[in-house]
């Protein structure tokens, strides 16, 4: 039997969705290693090799193909752990870094602290040397300059350099001749050009985003170079490929040369998994929320196309690489509880993470949890969490949510654990607006796709606070984005600055640019494997008003690029200037300014297929397990619900709320608001009772299901 695997490493555990070619799949999870997270990525696979019963170098010799998302160029920013990094810059710029846009992140906050650059001051070395917009030289590169930062350089140890001269997007010659100098003298030196990374105008943002590269890169190589010989020893011979922001994937040498485009490259795979599992059952649109023990991660799809920004941050550092737009805040299983000075209760953004876990783990934490609070209103099993791998001490999270909350809060201890379940749940849905409110849609118009391990006992209520009335819970919820990252496909961005006004367009000019970008593009994609028929290219383009700052992204079609047309250009500008910020200047005449050339290269990669199930029946009673007392939010009481099994549950069966319903790597609470149908691919579908005719009508017009699950 032939295998793939998707792998996600996450801050608390790290999830594996295995698939065959079958159409089966199994979920597995293991608790992640921050200091090696390839200590973990083995610990899976060594599970799933003795769960057949078979070693592991036997099982890894079925294995066709793994997909890795991984934290650790994430967590280098984040903890302040990268590669001692060099900066040669244009002489006057050094301190671009910290000058940033020039604009207060907190304008009214008298206390505000700068963020501090990833490279000091005395690293950061000008050069000599000057191009005007055009790329035309103003100054000559001093070399003698280059040659005095190698000198610095070399006697302070660094790891990595990053090169990025004034406008050397519109002539590489300074920075190569630059980086010449440091491949003879610092040869084992990370090396990023922003003439080559990251071609575009704003300097700042170029220039953030270059040293990010440098600064992570030494990182994620090492750690891919030390997995791949992991799993050369274990013999594996198939293809490795790794996540990146774009919500695509690449071949990890391509990572390691680009390491910045894997810096959210864990979340990125949740809107693609979304995508999936709602058109299935007919849906264009859906919003995203992925709970796991660390992290709370929401995105939006419209259309089957998540959202894509350039103007992205990493723990307040600019990161202008294409990359999904998913709104990340603290809230997770993890998230710690705590009463801050003026006497109010908070959830996270800190978490207990893997080590030393909620206190319930019974691992040495003392600090009470959301999954403490869950446990303490019932929904969660003491004895079946992870399938009883990891039992659950209900004695120390009453303990410590005691201590913590409820004494300091004069409240008891249920009072205490409701207003912690409340208050992430809200947390969440400000997350949710956004992703949706403030880009001006409704989540009431969306379906809300709930995953993560944690992410299906706070889904009701995440729902009832923005009023969304449906709710989908995929069969791999708990493992959503190892399961997104089988569903990518190889993405690679490309772009190119070339301003002008759009009637001044050089259009001989213009088709040169895009066309040295797809012939690169398919260069490299032939390189990753993929087969010519199997690769596809989107042409977009960065236009805006004339002396306006932002700029909207429009796609043109490739017969658009054959002919092309000025004005059609300008017609499918305005209608989206006007969705994005309200207005259009159409009828002004206002002239439009063209800035960035991009094309977006698509390799098709083979996915799993979905397997469904045979109709069983509308009662679920075949699933029931037993009843537990479960606190009900909106009635502020304990009452007996029944616990289902959700192993058991087929296509068909429809379960009244409140009820639980209990997985191996997850629990889903149905509050007494909601019903659930079971869909013919094993997946949970949620909504209001209010709205039970309408939806249910609508969930079995998507095939000739039986008319009994009507009544």
């Amino acid at each position: 039997m032939n295998y793939k695997i998707g792998i996600d490493v996450g801050g608390t555990f790290t999830d594996f969705l295995l698939t065959s070619d079958q159409g089966e799949s199994e979920i597995y999870k293991v608790l992640s290693t921050p200091d090696d997270p390839s200590v973990g990525l083995m610990n899976g696979l060594t599970e799933m090799a003795t769960a057949r019963n078979i070693p592991l170098l036997d099982f890894i010799k079925n294995v066709s193909a793994i997909v890795h998302g991984t934290t650790v160029t994430t967590n280098a920013v984040l903890t302040r752990k990268g590669a001692k990094t060099g900066l040669l810059t244009t002489k006057g710029l050094r301190d671009a870094l910290e000058m940033r846009r020039g604009i207060r992140e907190e304008q009214y906050n008298n206390r505000y602290k700068n963020v501090e650059p990833l490279v000091p001051r005395y690293l950061r070395y000008p050069i000599v040397e000057r191009l005007d917009y055009e790329g035309k030289v103003i100054t000559p590169l001093d070399e003698t300059d280059v040659e005095q930062a190698v000198a610095l350089f070399q006697n302070e140890g660094i790891e990595a350099v990053a090169i990025c001269f004034m406008n050397s997007f519109a002539f590489s010659s300074h920075e190569e001749k630059a980086a010449k100098i440091i491949r003879e003298k610092l040869p084992d030196a990370y090396l990023t050009l922003s003439a080559t990374f990251l071609p575009s105008i704003r300097f700042y943002d170029r220039i953030s985003t270059t040293v990010l590269n440098s600064y992570v890169g030494p990182i994620l190589r090492s750690y891919l170079t030390n997995l791949i010989q992991k799993l050369d020893r274990i013999g594996f011979e198939g293809i490795l490929l790794i996540m990146q922001s774009n919500g695509g994937v690449i071949s990890p040498q391509v990572a390691m040369d680009n390491a910045a485009v894997t810096l959210l490259s864990g979340p990125a795979a949740g809107p693609v998994a979304g995508i999936e599992y709602t058109a299935i059952q007919g849906y264009h649109d859906c919003i995203t929320v992925d709970m796991g023990g660390t992290s709370f991660d929401a995105a939006l799809i419209k259309d089957k196309t998540p959202l894509v920004t350039t103007e992205g941050e990493i723990n307040r550092l600019r990161l202008a690489l294409p990359m999904l737009g998913i709104v990340t805040i603290g809230a997770g299983g993890g998230s710690i509880g705590w009463v801050d000075e003026g006497g109010l209760l908070r959830m996270g953004p800190q978490s207990a993470g893997s080590k030393p876990g909620p206190v319930c783990y019974n691992l040495g934490g003392e600090l009470p949890t959301c999954t403490d609070a869950d446990l303490i209103l019932g929904y969660l099993d003491q004895d079946y969490f992870a399938g009883g791998k990891i039992p659950l001490k209900y004695e120390l999270a009453e303990k410590a949510i005691k201590e913590k909350i409820a004494q300091p809060l004069g409240l008891d201890l249920v009072e205490a654990a409701a207003g912690m379940y409340r208050v992430i749940n809200v947390n969440m849905a400000a997350g949710v607006r956004e992703v949706s409110v403030k880009r001006g849609h409704d989540p009431r118009e969306f379906p809300l796709v709930a995953a993560g391990g944690a992410g299906p006992v706070h889904a009701c209520m995440i729902a009832h606070e923005l009023e969304i009335p449906l709710i989908i819970i995929p069969k791999e919820s708990s493992i959503f984005c190892a399961a997104g990252m089988l569903m990518s496909d190889l993405k690679h961005n490309f772009v190119q600055t070339y301003t002008t006004r759009l009637d001044d367009l050089d259009v001989p000019k213009f088709q040169k640019i895009f066309r040295e970008m797809k012939t690169e593009a398919t260069k490299l994609l032939l390189s990753e494997n993929i087969p010519k028929h199997s690769i596809q290219h989107i042409f977009s383009l960065d236009m805006r008003y004339v002396k306006q700052y932002h700029e909207v992204n429009v796609v043109i079609t490739a017969a658009d690029l054959e002919n092309v047309d000025v004005h059609h250009m300008a017609e499918i500008f305005h209608p989206e200037h006007n969705r994005l910020f309200g207005y259009s200047l159409q009828e002004e005449g206002t002239p439009i300014e063209l800035i960035n050339l991009r094309l977006l290269s698509v390799g098709e990669t083979a996915k799993p297929h979905f397997k469904q199930e045979a109709y069983d029946r509308v009662d679920p009673s075949a699933a029931l397990k037993k009843t537990r007392q479960a606190y009900l939010p909106m009635s502020n009481i304990f009452a007996e619900v029944p616990v289902y099994d959700g192993h058991k549950l087929r296509y068909g069966n429809k379960i009244e709320g409140p009820a639980l319903i209990e997985q191996i790597n997850t629990t889903t609470f149905i509050t007494p608001e909601y019903n659930v149908l079971c869909d013919k691919f094993g997946s949970y579908t949620m909504y209001l009772k209010t709205r039970a005719d309408e939806i249910e009508t609508r969930l079995l017009s998507q095939d000739e299901g039986p008319d009994s699950l009507r009544t």
